[in-house]
């Protein structure tokens, strides 16, 4: 089933910098918008005939996948072909719907602790009145540029995306929610390049983003503990001296031991305190597995459906290794090549669990958060299995 593409965010709307204000959203959108129209895609397509075609692919797609999995999501799935500026407009959109929760107790923090200050007479009445304009001065100029790097990371991230499944974050918009998304010039990019069959292609594609979509709709608690994770792991960073010298103290240590820092979580990893890495060692951990699960149910639901999803699966190993230069940088940064790696080895902890107990044993990870493995546990799956035996045992 199609669906329409959500309304265009509007930039020139001035209640798009109400509420909660670390970061401007128009001012993402359009720097996106800018550097989008700086790099055009070499593809030309029919959207109509395209999202068309993935239509009846993400339909044939849930089919493979329920009778692969035994699953079966509450309501069809919804596909929408958009191109790059489409899907960064998106992405904004759910950012925002995101963050806001927590950049509103940011607000609300800060404001207790400027009223904290009027109300000791730790400084002059006039310093304070003076002061508001100069820190609202300097506010600005954070959004901006929280802003403008939101928008180039996804106006990078805009030219290698093929689908992607919007998870369905808030009750309020479900209408523009709960969509699989195709960007449409990458995906034909690729097809006239290396002369995929485009049925097939699509068919493989779907199927990915199908399964994402099962494992949030199906398996009941999934939804709701992952987005309690993201809350935890976005907890917006308060510079007071203790936590900042933690954080040089940890990245310092890590130089001097020959790792990245950006190793385990890109910039994000520096920040964030030790409650904060805890999360986010949980989200890696559960992304590797719901990506890995999602490549083995793409191969087995379509085997015989897609006999080139071999060759698919090469040609993108080979596109995401041959990022080089301010690219790669930028992918140190954001964490994304660990995030490949997690990619693999979630595959890879799937397959030796089976090999183990079968699907019998590795379904058990659906049971509930307890079930899920660690990231340790990913990379060394007897440890998990050990686990679990011994949790039935009891």
């Amino acid at each position: 089933m199609s669906a329409p593409l959500p309304e265009p965010l509007d930039v020139g709307r001035d209640d798009r910098t109400e509420g909660p204000g670390l970061v401007d959203w128009r001012v993402a959108e359009r720097v996106a918008a800018w550097l989008i129209a700086r790099r055009p895609p070499s593809a030309r397509y029919d959207a109509a005939e395209l999202s068309r075609s993935f239509a009846l692919a993400t339909a044939k797609a849930e089919e493979l996948v329920s009778e692969s999995t035994g699953w079966r999501a509450p309501t069809p799935a919804r596909s929408v072909v958009t191109d790059r500026l489409g899907w960064a407009r998106a992405n904004v959109a759910s950012f925002q719907r995101l963050l806001t929760p927590a950049l509103a107790k940011f607000e609300r923090r800060r404001e207790e602790k400027r009223e904290e200050r009027r109300r000791s007479g730790t400084r002059p009445a006039w310093l304070n009145d003076l002061s508001e304009p100069i820190a609202s001065r300097f506010a600005g100029a954070g959004r901006s540029a929280s802003g403008a790097q939101l928008g180039a990371v996804l106006a990078w991230m805009s030219t290698r995306v093929l689908g992607q499944y919007d998870l369905l974050l808030t009750e309020e918009m479900a209408e523009d929610q709960d969509l699989l998304y195709y960007v449409g010039p990458n995906v034909v990019d690729l097809e006239q390049r290396h002369g995929f069959a485009p049925e097939q292609f699509r068919l493989w594609l779907a199927l990915h983003e199908v399964t994402h979509r099962c494992q949030f709709t199906a398996v009941p608690w999934l939804r709701g503990y992952f987005l309690s994770l993201v809350d935890k792991a976005i907890e917006p960073f308060q510079a007071d001296p203790g936590r900042l010298a933690e954080m040089v103290r940890r990245t310092a240590e890590q130089l001097r031991s020959r790792q990245s820092p950006l190793d385990e979580a890109g910039v994000l990893g520096i920040v964030a305190s030790e409650q904060q890495l805890e999360a986010i060692r949980s989200l890696q951990a559960m992304m590797s597995l719901l990506e890995g699960h999602g490549d083995v149910t793409m191969d087995r639901a379509g085997a015989a459906q897609v006999p080139g999803a071999a060759h698919f699966s090469e040609v993108l190993r080979e596109r995401r290794q041959s990022v080089k230069g301010p690219a790669k940088v930028l992918q140190q940064v954001l964490g994304l090549e660990a995030k490949l790696r997690q990619y693999q080895q979630g595959e890879e902890f799937i397959r030796a669990v089976e090999a183990r107990g079968g699907r019998e044993l590795f379904d058990r990870v659906w049971r509930g958060p307890e079930w899920l493995p660690t990231m340790e546990e990913i990379r060394e799956p007897d440890r998990w299995v050990r686990r679990v035996e011994a949790r039935d045992g009891a």
